[in-house]
């Protein structure tokens, strides 16, 4: 609400800041104080009486002659003859008008006539010009050209009253822009003119008048604690200018803070803005109702199809029972049971109790009405690698068949060098919240140059990862795996002679990972570090460990708000064991979409005689992107680099280069990539080029 004080004289205005129509300017003209000047009659009285007719010995009851009579006292006859008139009409045209006629299929209507008859012909448009005067250096005018209804109509209208309804409408747009910066006396006047070629021109005349600032600001509420919490939730200061944007911001600003600090149930009221055009300032005041301050108690749940009940929510809270209300920790609640995909729809709103904890606040329920959704989705990957080929991944998931959240997942894998099946049961915040637990069994086989293997793995891990909906800053993993795989290995690689070796592997893999990048699938800026760890040996006769390890750093830099620039690092190691002792699909291997692009999958490192991978037992690989986005669409330069090493650490030394182009269309759910990239000092064996095609950056 904005009011008016002028002269000391307050009017009520119902102005809005963003809606508010022009103000009614009013005149009064002052009364005279000066008697009246005496004024001469048109006609004297005695002459006015003298000209009226005579009535003397008239019976005023008598019945009033005829008409006849009346004219021939007034009109005597001027002799026995009467007087003839003049013909009404020419006797040529009289005899012009008796001729038939022309028959109707006779008629000529010239073009233009003819086509004005068409009901249905277009007219042709009105044309006008357009003119904005007054805007001076109030910095308006480019957004009311954005906004103008005349400008917008390109200078073409149907009719010239179109024409005039736009003015209208960019008069009331003039008038709302400067009232939402503060100009409060502004006025806005449309005009057409017409030109001397015939085109109208609008002509739209503003006078901005003087900007208005906050003079003294109140807050009428309750006491909070702590006392200033509104008035340092208002981000208004006395002598700024009155703008409708950030008025409402700072508003908004105080409901989003007294919920934050224990007032669950606060409402912001009404502004009231006096304003003064004496001193060209306006009083500001803000009614608060503040409510009671609250400490969370329980949940409740409601709904009739329920995923899971209120005991595990309350294993899914990041707040205990009697902590003060905040309604951070209620919003972070709503979308931890977004992101269990269990609801299509789900709600949690706060709930007055009525009920007076011991530290004197009241208590605070949630509610959490829900509508179960469908517990089974389908899911699909694919990509294309040289070297790997055609991969299809495709999951089928019963995300609640043993509640709360108990998900069992059957997956396949289907491409032309890997085949398989997996089944795993996984239970998400299993105690905890965002702690996964996860148990499985796989058959897989892999038939690559460097290696083929049949595989039957059992799986047992603990976890916290991050997901589109919370990316977490740290990640971890652990548990154990064990392995059953028959696999051919190459006995002798000067001559490649090859034979079927069974191997029976047992480990225990622990990862860490600090995120500190800005998104999980398309990053722009910040850092990625990951460790992993994998102490594992062979359980076929003596135990015989050692250790796999690697560690990764990615880092995005923004140069600007179209261009980024995206680096990664990675080293890896087996030590404790010679490197014909660990089975080959567990042996370190680099080339291909994930690693060093150019190259084919897993064709870095040493070769046997048929120049066919062997693997090794360390790495090191580095990457360097530019990456270009306009609109839904990117392109991309990059340098890979890295090799493989036979021995335990790697040597950064006789690095393989490739160097490479991609596209990048980007969707909700991530960017689509295409690479083709071509390795630098080409080797006998390796391709001209490599395409690799996948969802998700590179890194």
């Amino acid at each position: 609400m904005i009011r008016r004080q002028a002269y000391h004289v307050r009017r009520m205005l119902s102005l809005f800041l963003l809606t508010a129509s022009p103000l009614p300017l009013m005149a009064q003209t002052a009364p005279s104080t000066a008697e009246p000047a005496t004024e001469e009659p048109i006609l004297p009285d005695d002459q006015f009486d003298a000209r009226l007719p005579k009535m003397e010995g008239t019976d005023p009851n008598a019945p009033l002659p005829s008409i006849d009579n009346w004219i021939d006292q007034q009109m005597p006859a001027q002799g026995s003859a009467a007087t003839e008139l003049p013909p009404a009409t020419d006797p040529a045209e009289e005899q012009e008008l008796a001729q038939p006629l022309p028959p109707l299929d006779s008629v000529t209507v010239p073009a233009n006539a003819a086509a004005n008859s068409d009901p249905n012909a277009k007219l042709p448009d009105i044309r006008y010009a357009t003119s904005i005067e007054g805007f001076g250096k109030t910095g308006l005018e480019d957004e009311f050209r954005a906004e103008s209804a005349l400008i917008d109509g390109k200078g073409k209208a149907e009719t010239a009253a179109m024409v005039q309804a736009r003015a209208h409408e960019d008069e009331k747009l003039a008038t709302r822009l400067f009232y939402s910066q503060g100009y409060y006396d502004a006025t806005a006047l449309a005009s057409l003119d017409q030109a001397g070629d015939g085109t109208l021109k609008a002509v739209i005349s503003v006078t901005p008048g003087k900007r208005y600032k906050i003079g003294a600001i109140v807050v009428t509420a309750d006491p909070t604690v702590p006392p200033t919490l509104i008035r340092d939730s208002l981000p208004l200061k006395t002598g700024d200018y009155i703008i409708a944007t950030d008025v409402e911001g700072a508003e908004a600003n105080v409901a989003l803070k007294l919920p934050e600090n224990g007032y669950a149930f606060a409402k912001v009221g009404e502004r009231d803005i006096l304003l003064d055009a004496a001193t060209v300032t306006g009083d500001y005041t803000l009614p608060v109702d503040v409510g009671p301050r609250g400490t969370f108690r329980k949940i409740t749940t409601s709904g009739e199809k329920q995923a899971f009940g209120a005991d595990h929510m309350e294993v899914i809270k990041r707040y205990k029972p009697g902590q003060i209300y905040d309604s951070r920790k209620v919003d972070d609640l709503r979308k931890a049971l977004v992101a269990t995909g269990l609801f299509s729809t789900v709600g949690v709103d706060p709930v007055r109790t009525g009920e007076v904890a011991p530290d004197g606040t009241e208590y605070v329920d949630l509610n959490v009405e829900q509508e179960a959704g469908p517990p089974r989705t389908l899911a699909g990957e694919a990509g294309y690698g040289t070297g790997q080929g055609f991969r299809a991944e495709g999951t089928w998931t019963h995300r609640n068949l043993f509640p709360a959240e108990g998900a069992l997942i059957g997956g396949v894998i289907a491409g032309t060098q890997e085949q398989g099946v997996s089944g795993t049961f996984r239970r998400s915040n299993a105690g905890k919240r965002d702690k996964t637990f996860q148990t499985g069994i796989t058959l897989n086989h892999q038939n690559y140059d460097a290696y083929e293997a049949f595989t039957a793995g059992l799986n047992i891990g603990w976890s916290r990862a991050s997901t589109p909906i919370f990316q977490k800053r740290w990640t971890y993993s652990y548990g154990g795996e064990i392995l059953l795989t028959n696999e051919q290995v190459v006995i002798n690689p000067a001559t490649a002679d090859k034979t079927r070796r069974t191997y029976f592997i047992g480990g225990l893999p622990v990862q860490i990972g600090y995120d500190r990048s800005n998104d999980l699938l398309n990053p722009t800026k910040g850092f990625r570090a990951t460790l992993r760890a994998e102490p594992e040996g062979s359980l076929q006769g003596n135990f015989s460990p050692y250790l796999r390890a690697s560690f990764d750093l990615t880092g995005y830099y923004p140069v600007s708000d179209s261009l980024v620039i995206a680096g990664r690092a990675k080293v890896g190691t087996i030590t404790g064991v010679s490197r014909d002792d660990v089975a080959p699909s567990r042996r370190i291997y680099a080339g291909g979409g994930g690693s060093v692009r150019g190259y084919g999958y897993q064709e870095l490192g040493p070769k046997d005689a048929n120049n066919d991978p062997i693997g090794g037992r360390s790495v090191n690989e580095f990457a360097v992107e530019s990456r270009y986005r306009f609109g839904n669409y990117g392109v991309v330069a990059f340098v890979d680099a890295g090799q493989v090493y036979e021995s335990s650490m790697p040597k950064f030394s006789d690095m393989r280069y490739g160097v490479g182009l991609g596209g990048r269309f980007y969707t909700n759910f991530g960017p689509f990539r295409a690479d083709i990239a071509m390795p630098i000092n080409r080797q006998p064996g390796e391709s001209k080029f490599s395409i690799y095609i996948g969802i998700g950056q590179a890194f």
